[in-house]
This record gives C-alpha cells, structure tokens and sequence, in this order.
C-alpha cells in the first residue's frame, strides 16, 4: 500500500489521511483563492473522497464559483487555517491545500488554472499547463 497523504492545521485540531494518489494537482489564480491565501494563487491537490479520514470540526464557508454551484472551504476554528475543500456538484472528491500537507514536497502540480485572472507578480512554473478559467470536464 502507498503511503497516505496526511497533513492538517497549524495547530493540528484538524487532521485528515488520504490513501491514494491526488488524479489533479494545480495553482489556482481565481480572485476567490488569491483573496483567501492572501497570495497571487490558491495550490490544491485534489483526491477521490473515498480515500479521505478527517478528525477535529471544521468550520465551513460557502462560495458560488463561477459555475453557478457551491464550493464548500473548511478551516480551524481555533487557528483560522484553511485545509480543504469539497463542491457540491461533485461530491466524490476532496481538495486539499498543499501547504497543509505533512510532506508539502510531495505535492506536484500539474496545471495552472483561471490563469486569466494572474498577475504579472506571481511567477509560476512556466512549463506547466495553463487553462484561462478550468480545464474542461
């Protein structure tokens, strides 16, 4: 069996183990995930829900992305971290944000996207693939 994907809050009273493999891994430059990071870009790992063990309470917040449906950030309550997300409409998979990771090494991004919305400042890797909103389905 691989290793498990761990990782949690600053203060760890949210702690999550993942088994498998993240099947997309990107740096997101939508206003939503600059505006939380407080950076030029969001970095996520996303894995089948399946797989996903969360321990402590989260607590939520909704946004509407621009798909018209709901995308669901949980963080601590006590160290106000973000750790993850899940979306509504497709409630199978489980996002993490990978300077949550245990490992942050592990982490390998494979795209970035709303790629559109980036600012001359935030210098990503450049061989990566770059999609102007999400890639499609």
């Amino acid at each position: 069996m691989d290793k498990p994907y761990t990782g949690g809050c600053a203060c760890g009273a949210i702690r999550y183990s993942i088994a498998g493999e993240p099947f997309f891994s990107n740096h997101c430059q939508c206003r939503d995930c600059q505006r939380e990071s407080g950076s030029g870009h969001g970095s996520y790992a996303t894995f089948a829900r399946a797989g996903v063990t969360v321990t402590g309470e989260a607590k939520h917040w909704d946004m509407v992305g621009d798909s018209g449906n709901a995308k669901t950030r949980g963080f601590c309550p006590l160290c106000g971290v973000a750790v993850y997300m899940t979306f509504a409409a497709m409630p199978d998979i489980f996002t993490i944000r990978a300077a949550s990771l245990d490992e942050p090494a592990r982490y390998r991004p494979q795209a970035v996207t709303y790629a559109a919305r980036g600012h001359g400042w935030d210098h990503l890797d450049p061989s990566l693939v770059k999609f102007e909103g999400m890639p499609p389905g």
